[in-house]
């Protein structure tokens, strides 16, 4: 910490100056006398003020919060100087971090003593925070010097993104060769009802069909769907978003895709995650509570990258994205790159679904006609790329944070049932 001079010595130095001076103007040595009191406590203040040694820290109650969630922080303070210490202390925090109480506290910390402070940390925001260092100012017991600056280290905060519960998840075309909860559409060992035939050599018995069989006179057997995993990519569209002073489409996008890749992996499914922007990261497809802390812990870095260079579909590696995969694009669809990225992929073959962060909540028509006409005219192109991309056989789910991701989702799996599953990429 950084020490200074306190405005009480130029003070009292005044005022043992101006004594001074009215004894040499008036003749009278009594007058001097005055200054002497103050000229003591400014010599023996400075020479007994001496550099405080604070230890400082902070302890959370938790490292891991769901934005909007509150937690308890203690700050402990210990003087291990010799003499009483005045402090202010303020908790030094990043954005969207509420404290209280907040703003400075004043306490006095007797030598060797050790103090506590309570506060009630609230995210008010999914991110990666940090709480601290302290901004302690210090001062000597006469008040003639104060010392100012950081007091101990910084606790970092992960406040997750709120996620939705969804009852109805977008159903992939395709499904892997592993153990889960989608119906695939082959037969095999499963529990959904599929088709009879007739029994040939090396069937089990008991899958045979004894109702139909005792109606036909011969042995048929039961065909069945087997519960099959699938490989799911969550596409983030970072390049650009339509904010305000409430929130931005990035934020709704961050908490859509974490509720989707928990809902996934809670049915075993492999879930993959592409942050595709200004700048191009990834998680690999994997199973497990493990790659759902991946890919929060990914979201949490998620932010607009302004990017001026054009991105095709050829940037990302073709091995990137797992063959026959269910691609669920979060987009606001401003970017003309992100549309170009979806519709070719798309072409290529892939499955791919939409949920469109809709930004007409962070936007308003201009205060002059114009401004509303441009507005209104818009609001018609917008509507055309939502057809143009259900005419190539994209499923559309438009969404706003207002309202919940599931009722969303549920007119998706009707359109995709109507439309020809895509070329195998």
């Amino acid at each position: 910490m950084s020490g200074s001079l306190t405005a009480r010595v130029p003070g009292l130095l005044a005022v043992a100056g101006a004594s001074a001076v009215a004894a040499l103007a008036s003749g009278r040595a009594e007058l001097a006398v005055l200054a002497v009191p103050f000229l003591v406590l400014v010599g023996v203040g400075l020479a007994l003020a001496d550099e405080p040694r604070l230890i400082a820290g902070i302890e959370l109650e938790r490292t891991r919060v769901l934005e909007g969630e509150s937690l308890s922080a203690i700050v402990t303070i210990r003087n291990e100087g010799a003499g009483a210490i005045e402090l202010e202390v303020a908790v030094g925090r990043t954005g969207q971090l509420a404290l209280a109480p907040g703003g400075a506290l004043l306490l006095r910390v007797a030598p060797g003593a050790r103090t506590e402070l309570r506060f009630s940390v609230c995210a008010e925001r999914w991110g990666a925070h940090a709480i601290g260092p302290l901004m302690v100012r210090a001062r000597d017991p006469l008040g003639l010097w104060s010392w100012n600056g950081p007091l101990g280290g910084q606790v970092a905060l992960r406040a997750f993104p709120r996620e939705q519960r969804l009852r109805e998840l977008i159903v992939p075309s395709r499904t892997q060769p592993f153990l889960g909860a989608h119906v695939a559409r082959a037969h095999g060992e499963g529990i959904e009802f599929a088709d009879t035939r007739p029994f040939a050599a090396g069937d089990r018995l008991r899958r045979v069909n004894w109702r139909t069989t005792a109606r036909r006179g011969a042995l048929y057997v039961t065909e069945r769907h087997p519960e099959q995993a699938s490989d799911v990519v969550v596409l983030l569209d970072t390049f650009a978003q339509a904010r305000d002073a409430a929130g931005g489409t990035l934020e709704s996008a961050v908490r859509a895709a974490a509720s989707l890749a928990r809902a996934h992996l809670a049915r075993r499914d492999r879930v993959a995650l592409v942050d595709f922007g200004g700048t191009l990261h990834w998680l690999e497809p994997a199973f497990g509570p493990t790659q759902l802390y991946r890919i929060i812990d990914a979201l949490l870095a998620s932010e607009i990258a302004f990017s001026y260079a054009w991105r095709a579909v050829e940037s990302i590696p073709r091995g990137l994205l797992p063959v026959g995969a269910l691609i669920v694009a979060v987009t606001p669809l401003l970017d003309e790159r992100s549309i170009r990225l979806i519709i070719d992929l798309r072409a290529r073959g892939y499955d791919v679904t939409v949920i469109e962060v809709s930004p007409l909540g962070h936007t308003a028509p201009g205060p002059t006609s114009a401004a509303t006409l441009a507005y209104r005219l818009w609001r018609l192109q917008r509507d055309a790329l939502l057809a143009r991309l259900q005419a190539v056989g994209i499923a559309v789910a438009s969404w706003d944070d207002e309202n919940e991701l599931g009722p969303a989702l549920e007119g998706v799996n009707s359109f995709r049932r109507s439309t020809p599953r895509p070329a195998r990429a």
